[in-house]
């Protein structure tokens, strides 16, 4: 007997915009609990807190969001991540995962990105796509390459490997620092 479906993944000339908007989405709703239960802490008590999408990369792979709270004196960059990521065993898995930095944490790790990307401006654009720069900051892998006239950085954290496209990567740092002051 034949059966009839739809898939449930968007056209290809769309997959970035979906991937994109879905990202967002999901990462406004699912960081408020992510921020609650595990960095602002459960309480009987009413607490305020608000969460503020930054930006998120056009892979969808991910999205930057700023918290604030401040009867707990918290505030800070949360980054989600979303898509495959492989365990210990090499099986593939999609899903998502927060990884939260507090707001001096933050700052530092944007301003890491920005020095390592104009501290090596010249290495990197002389052969785009073969030379790239790497740090580790905190537990998160740093690889970073100039590719098509563009910045690509890319996180690896928990198994998860995101790509940062400059555009997002600038939106992100922009805001973060505006909202923060």
């Amino acid at each position: 007997m034949p059966c009839k479906s739809y898939s449930q993944l968007p056209s290809e000339a769309n997959n970035f915009l979906y991937a994109k908007e879905f990202s967002k989405e999901i990462a406004l709703f699912n960081t408020k609990s992510f921020l609650f239960r595990d960095v602002l802490g459960i309480s009987s008590d009413i607490v305020q807190f608000e969460v503020i999408p930054l930006a998120a990369s056009n892979s969808g792979e991910l999205t930057t969001l700023l918290y604030r709270c401040e009867s707990k004196n918290k505030e800070g960059l949360v980054l989600g991540f979303y898509g495959n990521y492989w365990n210990k065993f090499g099986a593939v898995y999609q899903g998502f995962s927060f990884k939260n930095l507090e707001k001096e944490k933050a700052i530092e790790f944007l301003n890491r990105i920005q020095s390592a990307m104009d501290d090596n401006e010249k290495f990197l654009f002389q052969e785009a796509d073969n030379n790239n720069i790497y740090f580790r900051y905190d537990d998160i892998d740093v690889l970073i390459c100039y590719s098509y006239q563009n910045y690509i950085i890319r996180l690896f954290w928990n198994g998860f490997d995101s790509t940062w496209e400059r555009t997002a990567f600038n939106r992100s740092k922009r805001r973060f620092e505006r909202k923060m002051k």
